[in-house]
């Protein structure tokens, strides 16, 4: 019998894929914990326009990761720390920090687990961080660390 996989099953296949199974395992398995349906006309048509749903989606959030990208390369954050008295850097500041600063400052949202750049600021001056925006969308976060002169 062939079916239409409504969610990824282990060792069968992906969510969307039409795959030939046993009578008895689809009927008595996959169908009715709603893991598949049986493959019909209707139930491709269903399938195509689904994908086309789908594609339309990714395709709207590749174009919102490119806006963004093109946002993060015309700012710099910029954040002041205390100095030691050898001039070096006290304290470092972290990604859950530069993420919070960009929210508020600029409403720009990114995740702090999709930057790449897995290094500390500790240093004064620029550095660059890399995030992951969407597959194959890396836009680079441009940090300056000011001396703090209180």
């Amino acid at each position: 019998m062939e079916v239409i996989l409504l969610a990824d099953v282990k060792k069968l296949g992906k969510k969307g894929e039409c795959i030939n199974v046993s009578d008895g395992y689809a009927s008595n398995y996959l169908i009715p914990r709603k893991l598949a349906v049986r493959k019909t006309e209707g139930s491709v048509k269903v399938l195509n326009h689904q994908k086309a749903e789908e594609e339309k989606r990714q395709s709207e959030l590749k174009a919102e990761a490119e806006k963004i990208k093109a946002q993060l390369d015309t700012i710099v954050v910029k954040f002041t720390a205390k100095a030691q008295k050898n001039g070096s850097m006290a304290g470092t500041i972290s990604t859950k920090e530069v993420e919070k600063t960009l929210k508020d400052e600029y409403q720009i949202t990114i995740d702090k687990r999709k930057i790449l750049d897995k290094f500390t600021i500790n240093a004064f001056g620029y550095t660059k961080l890399r995030v992951e925006l969407y597959k194959n969308v890396i836009g680079t976060i441009t940090i300056q660390v000011l001396e703090d002169k209180n």
